[in-house]
């Protein structure tokens, strides 16, 4: 059996995908660990002064479709009253505790594969500062509600009938962005991590809103995470680094695989419907930490 429970303030105007946003971003660690939802609750924190009951009625529907197409089951919940809203799930699910991808284990060799595109963060940002236009916005919340089962059951195809499994590390990326989560691998499994910049998978409109200066203090604080275990070359495109360091809600799984089953993997991924299949970087020799190589700006 395995657990987990998150829930956060609306990103987003319309409650139903509100509530979408948030079980997916919830049911995230259990696919991360390569298991199965069964049962959700919901976390609800309501100003019931302030907004009418049909809004939490449409937030509700919302997680609950995004539980259903899991394969879970909703199972009721706690809500309070609070001048905050706020919604989410506690989950259970379960898993033969040999087969558990846990976030240290990587080895050196590994290639490293990115599952849904960076730039959640920055969008959502600009979204609340004056908006973003309509077909960015229905690709950030399509990114955003998009769960990471298949992702996982890709992975879970690959180490079918194999004795060792080829997934060697996991993790999905949420708040600490992308090097955040990366470097929590890199320090669990004590090995360096070398990415490429170039060959980020980005959400359309999520560059451009960097350069427009829509970066959250996210940046700052996960930039403070990697505590200076970083090395980032001269030529990386400081956007690049931003959305590498960008909060993402819901983001994508990243994968830790033996390089003779990356290829597998990208072609499984692509198969079950992942919204990317992208190798980002490599496990390589060297002191606990991160290298990003540059991309030309």
């Amino acid at each position: 059996m395995v657990q987990t429970l998150d829930f956060f303030t609306p990103i987003v105007d319309d409650p139903y995908d509100f509530g979408r946003i948030a079980a997916a971003n919830s049911l995230s660690d259990v696919f991360a660990m390569g298991g199965a939802p069964t049962v959700a609750m919901n976390i609800v924190c309501f100003p019931d002064k302030d907004l009418p009951p049909e809004v939490l009625a449409e937030i509700l529907r919302g997680g609950h479709d995004v539980v259903h197409e899991a394969g879970a089951v909703s199972g009721g919940g706690h809500s309070v009253s609070d001048k905050e809203l706020k919604y989410g799930l506690s989950v259970t699910g379960t898993i033969h505790p040999d087969k558990i991808w846990h976030n240290g284990g990587a080895q050196v060799g590994d290639i490293l594969i990115l599952t849904k595109p960076l730039g959640t963060g920055v969008l959502s940002t600009a979204l609340k500062r004056g908006g973003i236009p309509e077909a960015q916005l229905t690709a950030l919340v399509a990114s955003m509600t998009h769960l990471n089962r298949s992702a996982s059951e890709a992975g879970r195809a690959v180490a079918e009938g194999h004795t060792e499994d080829p997934i060697h590390a996991a993790t999905d990326i949420t708040g600490f962005g992308l090097l955040g989560h990366a470097m929590e691998v890199a320090r669990g499994s004590g090995v360096r991590l070398r990415f490429d910049s170039s060959s980020l998978p980005l959400l359309d409109g999520a560059y451009q809103a960097v350069c427009d200066g829509f970066v959250t203090r996210g940046d700052r604080l996960n930039r403070e995470y990697l505590g200076g275990h970083e090395f980032i070359a001269e030529d990386v495109d400081p956007a690049h680094l931003s959305l590498m360091l960008d909060p993402q809600t819901s983001g994508g799984l990243l994968f830790f695989v033996a390089p003779q089953h990356a290829e597998k993997l990208t072609a499984e991924l692509t198969t079950r419907g992942a919204l990317a299949a992208h190798v980002i970087g490599e496990v390589v020799r060297g002191p606990v930490g991160i290298e990003v190589k540059g991309a030309s700006k």
